[in-house]
């Protein structure tokens, strides 16, 4: 059976979907996966896997878009700051 640690859980405010970010162990051994659910309305789920390279290589390519998105509209730096 995997282990699975839960990262963070957060919500997204404008759908208000609740997204989960989870490592995922295989018994056997192998790479660490980073495990993404997103629950939508209660009942339905989309999840899915990512090895640690694609999972870096989507937040740097987030964070680029993100950055100056949220600097040009006066939000905080992080959603962190903003709690």
């Amino acid at each position: 059976m995997d282990q699975t640690t839960v990262l963070d859980t957060f919500r997204n405010p404008f759908g208000n979907q609740e997204i989960e970010l989870q490592q995922v162990e295989h018994p056997d051994g192998g790479m660490p996966m980073l495990r993404i659910r997103i629950r939508e309305r209660g009942a339905r789920f989309t999840i899915f896997d990512m090895d640690p390279l694609t999972a870096r290589d989507w937040a740097r390519k987030m964070l680029a878009w993100a950055e100056p998105m949220a600097a040009a509209h006066g939000a905080p730096a992080s959603t962190e700051d903003a709690r």
